[in-house]
Order: structure tokens, then sequence, then C-alpha cells
């Protein structure tokens, strides 16, 4: 009988820091003993099925990020296999990779937002995959769908800033905006980077919430990095507990202990939310879809 498999499956996964320079796939099987300071990643062994939602947690610097950037393709791995609906990301050609991409959403701390964008058009471009080059083009000049991109703001209490320049958002605003592109986008696979960051704990629970109920009723795969461990434990049955580029737990019964021991002796030994700020970038970060 035929299986279907996962949506998302990584064995073995290795990623050099962007930082440290190239080096081989004989490198870096030859270092694969211990982790000497050049992996952003180690062996990273995770599957996720179509519809599961699952959270990251980790100390700062545990490679939260870049293991969301590595599934989104955005980093090609020097070891192991990233599959996504069973084929091997990076065995594709460039075309067929490209369209593979289509079917996930990197939403990034820092979303890169024009400065001068209105927010309807940066809302709107959520839909850009789906759309031919022409709609694109039109939808710059005039937006093409405001009560979607409406509906997508006030589910982040953004609505009122619809018409607002991207330059006159707050940094939590800002970040909102990018995860109200998510609900326009038909991805498959959601995957959003410290969303709560720049957000007080009424905006932190409703955002969060509203990133999970958009996933399940799109049966949609979410994969959410948190520094807020309470509401990752309270929100999330799955959790993957990250430090030193490698998992250090993946669990759906996360106790006290095991979490005192992923953050022990860790520069946030008590992670809390703390307010950011978010400046706008846009060549220094990874691409949404």
């Amino acid at each position: 009988m035929h299986q279907t498999p996962p949506l998302l499956q990584l064995q073995q996964v290795d990623v050099r820091h962007a930082a440290r320079g190239k080096a081989s796939v004989s490198d870096a099987r030859s270092q694969r003993a211990g982790n000497d300071g050049n992996y952003a990643l180690q062996q990273i062994d995770i599957v996720v099925e179509e519809g599961e939602q699952v959270a990251i947690i980790g100390p700062s610097g545990a490679g939260k990020t870049t293991l969301l950037h590595t599934i989104a393709c955005a980093h090609q791995p020097i070891n192991g296999a990233l599959k996504i609906d069973g084929a091997d990301v990076w065995g594709l050609s460039n075309s067929d990779r490209h369209r593979l991409r289509r079917t996930l959403f990197l939403a990034p701390q820092t979303p890169p937002l024009p400065p001068r964008q209105r927010v309807i058009t940066s809302v709107l471009a959520g839909k850009l995959p789906s759309w031919s080059f022409t709609t694109a083009l039109k939808n710059l000049i005039k937006p093409t769908d405001p009560k979607a991109a409406y509906v997508a703001l006030s589910r982040f209490d953004l609505e009122d800033k619809l018409y607002a320049h991207v330059d006159e958002l707050s940094g939590g605003e800002r970040q909102r905006c990018g995860l109200a592109r998510l609900l326009l986008s038909d991805a498959r696979l959601l995957l959003v980077d410290e969303p709560l960051s720049a957000l007080d704990p009424r905006l932190a629970i409703q955002t969060l919430t509203s990133l999970q109920t958009e996933a399940q009723q799109r049966n949609a795969s979410l994969i959410c990095s948190l520094h807020q461990v309470d509401l990752a434990r309270s929100h999330f049955k799955r959790i993957i507990g990250l430090r030193d580029g490698k998992i250090y737990f993946d669990s759906r019964q996360v106790t006290d202990e095991m979490i005192d021991n992923l953050y022990k002796n860790a520069r946030d030994d008590a992670p809390v939310s703390e307010p950011v700020n978010l400046r706008v970038a846009i060549d220094s970060n990874p691409r949404c879809f």
C-alpha cells in the first residue's frame, strides 16, 4: 500500500554558519563528532506531518531562526537532506525548487516591508506566488482586493492601518503586518519566527491564536519559534528544544526539568517576553514567501 510521505522531513541536516564561508561535504562529515563552532545546525532530524503544529524554543543563538530559514530553502545544508512532500529540495532543478517554495510561507521576525509602501499593498503581497506578473503589477498601482487585506489585518487589530505607509507603523505593527500576509497566502507549510517579540501579552495571545486557527482551518503545518516558553507549552502539543544548533528534545510531554536543563547556564536563563525595537530591513533579511 502506497504511504503518503510527511510534508516535511529533515534527515541528519548540518548547516554551516553563513559568515564562516563554504565548506565541502567531506569537511562536514569529518567534523561530525562534535560541534566545533562552525555549525549553526548539526545532526537535525525532524519529521512534520500535514496539519501538525510545532513550537521551537531554546536560548538565544540556539539556531531557531537558522532552522526556519533552512526549511524555507534560504540555507542549503552542507550535509543531510531536506524533503518537502517527499522531494529532496536541493536535488531539484532551480525551477522545480522555486515551484516547491510556493507551498511554504516564511514570516521572519523583522519582515522586509518597503518603508514607503502602503500597508494594503504589503499585505496583498501574500498572494504574489499565485499571481501572474500582470496581476502583481496592477496591484502596485491599485490594490486588487482591499476587502481581503482589511479582513486579514483585522485578525491582528490593524484594520485601521489599511492605507497607512509601512514607515508609519511601530515595530509590533510591522510584525503583525507581515503576519497578515500569511493569511492571504495559500501555503501549506507556515514558518513563523518569533512572532510575539514586540507584542504585549494581550496581543501576543491574540496573534498566536490567529496563526493557529488559520493553520487548523486550512490543514496547514505550522512551525513557530517562540521566546515565550509558557505560551509554547500552553498552545502547542509538540515542542522542539534547540540548543547549540542541536535538538535537545522533541517531545509532546515537556517537563519543568527539561525546560530548566535546556536553558541552564544560557544567556537567557529565565526566558521572558522583552519588547525589541524592530527596524525595517529589506536587503538584510531572507525574503518572505
